[in-house]
């Protein structure tokens, strides 16, 4: 997609089956399984969805999967099924003729591990940051919470994922909002976790927005109240999306979905009092 002096590529890690219950929180199951039928272990595809970006000043890499240290036989002991029919995620950037020595910037929204995995690899029988030269940025209060786990956290924070990155001196801590390059900038929306952010494009006149997990699907977007289970403050999920709904209509925003299997891309209209995601771009 071209989007004025830039250009995003969606790229993915593959699929990720995981537990449809926890995806969709507290709506009922007879709800969301007539959107997004679930397997016969109540699974359903998410996708692990990346953002290359290509700009004059730099090469960005928005989020990176869960990386090649989950093998299809690991994700099945987490109850999880991983499809990758067309590779991990460097295989999909060597598509578009992009190594890992050519990435400048990594943008993590958090550091679950379907986001920060791909970060890290396998080299030489140690683990090391998959994109060595670039900086990994990171919000501070989301490192923190990664290094001081609780009982509804420790499964989902891994250090594998991204000590390796600190120690190689690659890591970036924001306190809170921050530009990144001209046109490009992280902006704090806690809910799913207190240091998530998303990550906003501007570039003529148009502006596009990496949501990450403030909604995993547009479902997530239309309906306030419809939060994951794992959101650490649903509470706060809620009110962080009562405030996004508005900033996205009002500027007929490209929003990009990080999990949603049905759609790539799409804007926030309101009609009639209500919000609805309009389709720009399927998935496929």
């Amino acid at each position: 997609m071209i989007f004025g002096d830039m250009e995003l590529i969606p790229i993915t890690d593959g699929t990720s089956w995981g537990d449809g219950g926890g995806a969709f929180g507290l709506v009922p199951k007879t709800v969301w399984d007539e959107l997004l039928p679930s397997d016969s272990r109540n699974r359903i595809p998410m996708i692990l969805r990346c953002l290359l970006v290509r700009t004059p000043q730099a090469t960005i890499l928005v989020e990176t999967g869960m990386g090649d240290k989950v093998t299809p036989e690991i994700a099945e002991k987490q109850h999880m099924r991983l499809e990758r029919p067309n590779g991990w995620l460097l295989d999909d950037l060597r598509r578009h003729d992009v190594a890992p020595d050519d990435v400048d910037i990594v943008l993590l929204t958090h550091l679950h591990g379907d986001h920060s995995g791909g970060g890290t690899r396998f080299l030489d029988g140690q683990i090391v940051p998959t994109f060595p030269r670039a900086h990994y940025l990171v919000q501070q209060r989301e490192w923190r919470d990664a290094h001081n786990l609780n009982e509804r956290t420790r499964a989902t924070y891994f250090g594998i994922n991204y000590d390796p990155i600190e120690k190689a001196g690659k890591l970036k801590l924001l306190d809170g909002d921050a530009a990144v390059i001209p046109g490009v900038r992280l902006v704090t929306a806690p809910g799913h976790t207190a240091g998530l952010q998303v990550v906003i494009f501007e570039s003529g006149g148009q502006t596009a927005v990496f949501l990450g997990d403030l909604a995993f699907f547009h479902w997530q977007l239309e309906r306030l109240a419809w939060v994951s289970a794992y959101d650490v403050d649903p509470l706060g999920s809620i009110e962080t999306k009562r405030i996004w709904q508005p900033w996205l209509a009002e500027r007929e925003a490209l929003i990009i979905f990080q999990h949603d299997p049905l759609i790539t891309a799409g804007k926030l209209v309101s009609r009639e009092g209500r919000y609805k995601v309009e389709t720009v771009a399927p998935a496929g």
